[in-house]
């Protein structure tokens, strides 16, 4: 039983490590401040961010399929699953998306004050999947 525990255990720790060092591109706009402490906020909880700029992210986004209706300032990509961050979305939503590769794409539609690179988080940021179901609530 003992055995068992600790194997769960390690499973779960590597799981864990694993999404957090996952590698994610973002596209900025080279001007945007806010877009880099995002970059800052990914990069302090463990995520490997390649930054590119863009002058041109309208066709970023279309490409990557974020809705229109969710847009924001920057778009990010998981490298190893394709699966697309639109917007501050918090590390934790973040982990959350890649232990689910199904969720296609998740954002934080605008750019909400109670978010990383924008603001404090207050525990009442809403994530949502790009269906518009909510993902988290961080």
């Amino acid at each position: 039983m003992k055995k068992l525990f600790v194997c769960t255990l390690l499973a779960g720790a590597s799981m864990l490590a694993h999404a957090a060092g996952e590698a994610i591109t973002v596209y900025k706009d080279p001007n945007c401040g806010c877009c880099e402490s995002w970059v800052d906020h990914m990069r302090t909880a463990g995520y490997k961010v390649k930054a590119i700029n863009s002058t041109d992210m309208s066709s970023v986004k279309k490409r990557l399929g974020v809705p229109e209706k969710m847009g924001s300032c920057h778009t990010a990509v998981v490298d190893a699953s394709g699966q697309v961050i639109e917007g501050h979305v918090p590390a934790a939503a973040v982990k959350k998306l890649i232990a689910q590769p199904a969720v296609k794409g998740v954002a934080a539609p605008g750019m909400p004050m109670n978010s990383p690179g924008m603001g404090k988080m207050d525990g009442n940021l809403v994530t949502v999947e790009f269906s518009g179901k909510q993902f988290s609530r961080d």
